[in-house]
């Protein structure tokens, strides 16, 4: 096995073992959706129409809950170290980090996403709209915020200030996210319009985040 699968293997026991994030996340995102309703109301309608945009709160703050144990174990045990003198360029050791991050954590959401909106009255149509949306869209949550987890990496406590970091630049992804959705059953704005946004941001994040996050990480190394 190559490194980088050798790397992605570990990272994915990481995030699935007993308190590694992945179960937490999926945990969360469950509690965060099942309790929304709760506070709408019994108006089923209302529920149906704000239904995307719980889902994708849901996945955002699910993912930002694992994101500060991103590279927090490797400067725990030593392994930052050893990564930041290796062979493998610090880019590819992100992407690879950030890919098994998504597959052990943001992936499980998009898979719950059809149940949950079910438990919200949304139609078919937005369902699999939204679920499409969460699949092209929560990749660049995790890879913004590898940015802030490489950040905030030196500090023991930083989880708040990566949210602080990254929430701002997940606006964008979360606009766009939600309008596809959104536009799929009821909106006039044609789906493919804000669908191909939100794809164009996940390609640039997903160019932008190894970089921005290697590039800390070597400061943070400093």
């Amino acid at each position: 096995m190559s490194a980088r699968g050798s790397l992605f293997v570990r990272e994915m026991k990481l995030a699935t073992r007993v308190g590694g994030g992945a179960l937490m996340g999926a945990l969360f995102f469950l509690i965060v959706v099942t309790v929304v309703p709760f506070g709408v109301g019994p108006d089923l309608n209302l529920l149906a129409r704000i239904g995307p945009a719980i889902l994708w709160i849901g996945a955002l703050l699910a993912t930002l809950l694992s994101l500060d144990r991103l590279f927090q174990v490797d400067r725990d045990d030593g392994g930052l170290d050893l990564i930041l003198m290796g062979e493998t360029p610090l880019e590819l050791v992100v992407l690879v980090k950030c890919l098994a991050h998504w597959t052990a954590t943001g992936l499980p959401l998009v898979v719950a996403s059809p149940l949950l909106a079910v438990f919200m009255n949304m139609e078919p149509l937005a369902i699999g709209a939204t679920s499409l949306t969460l699949l092209v869209g929560t990749p660049a949550l995790t890879f913004v915020g590898a940015i802030g987890a490489a950040l905030t990496v030196s500090l023991r406590r930083g989880g708040l200030l990566l949210a602080i970091l990254v929430l701002p630049l997940t606006v964008p992804v979360m606009i766009f996210g939600v309008s596809a959705a959104t536009a799929a059953v009821q909106d006039p704005v044609p789906f493919a319009t804000p669908f191909s946004i939100l794809a164009a941001l996940g390609l640039f994040s997903m160019v932008l985040g190894p970089i921005a996050g290697a590039a800390a990480l070597r400061f943070a190394g400093d």
